[in-house]
């Protein structure tokens, strides 16, 4: 295989994207690009981000730090290595037939779902634009959900932009408050929430926060799983359907 496809990328990505031929001679005889994501998803999981180095990731191996630096050639290589296995089954998502909404819905649940399997990958921080394969997979899936839509390819990245980040932000944000809650370690419980900030603000100073706060809304059950999500999820299609519909006019 010809190795030099100008491609830009890291020799690594390009192992995994199969456009550069794999190492055959490691120092460590077996070894290979795979076993060393995959260990270093082991130890992400297991420890966080924060634990993360080469170093570890030999340990888990069985093998020294110089070892791996022929398949990677640096931690946030590994990094971004690992978060591509960590989209798992997001990465394998394929459009179906039931409309570009229903099916851009499906896909903004599957991101999520991957963010919950794997919660460290929300601590690894964004270098660029995304350039490994489950994540251009991913993109692509995206991308054929609005295939027959009239809007125009610049303006399709634009909606999967702003969809990956609500889906992102919203994961990292639900899943910080969930841990302080289940973990006793919120300053405010939800249930008392509406109580204290009724206590140190006015409804002269905030009247549209004693709104909120008249109407019980912090003291609700939701009735719906991830009730926020879907209401987000649902307005963010609202606003790209009009922006089809005025294409149409």
């Amino acid at each position: 295989m010809d190795e030099d496809r100008g491609t830009g990328l890291p020799a690594s990505f390009e192992v995994a994207w199969g456009v550069r031929d794999r190492p055959t001679k490691g120092p460590k005889r077996g070894l290979s690009l795979e076993q060393i994501v995959r260990a270093g998803v082991t130890v992400a999981k297991a420890e966080g981000v924060g634990a993360l180095s080469m170093s570890r990731v030999a340990k888990e191996l069985g093998t020294s730090a110089m070892a791996l630096y022929r398949y990677v050639a640096s931690k946030d290589e590994l990094m971004q290595l690992i978060v591509d296995e960590g989209l798992g089954e997001a990465g394998t998502f394929e459009v179906g037939d039931g409309g570009w909404r229903t099916e851009l819905e499906r896909w903004a649940w599957a991101e999520l779902d991957a963010y919950r399997r794997n919660p460290w990958i929300l601590q690894v921080p964004i270098p660029g634009p995304p350039v490994t394969p489950r994540n251009i997979a991913f993109l692509e899936q995206g991308l054929r959900c609005l295939a027959g839509t009239p809007l125009s390819p610049g303006e399709k990245m634009s909606v999967m932009l702003t969809l990956t980040s609500y889906v992102r932000s919203w994961a990292s944000v639900s899943m910080q408050v969930n841990e302080a809650m289940s973990s006793n370690g919120t300053l405010v419980p939800m249930d008392r929430y509406g109580d204290v900030l009724a206590a140190v603000t006015t409804p002269e100073e905030f009247p549209a926060l004693h709104e909120v706060i008249a109407a019980r809304v912090f003291e609700e059950e939701e009735e719906l799983p991830d009730y926020d999500f879907v209401f987000g999820i649902a307005r963010l299609l609202d606003g790209f359907e009009a922006l089809m519909a005025s294409r149409d006019v």
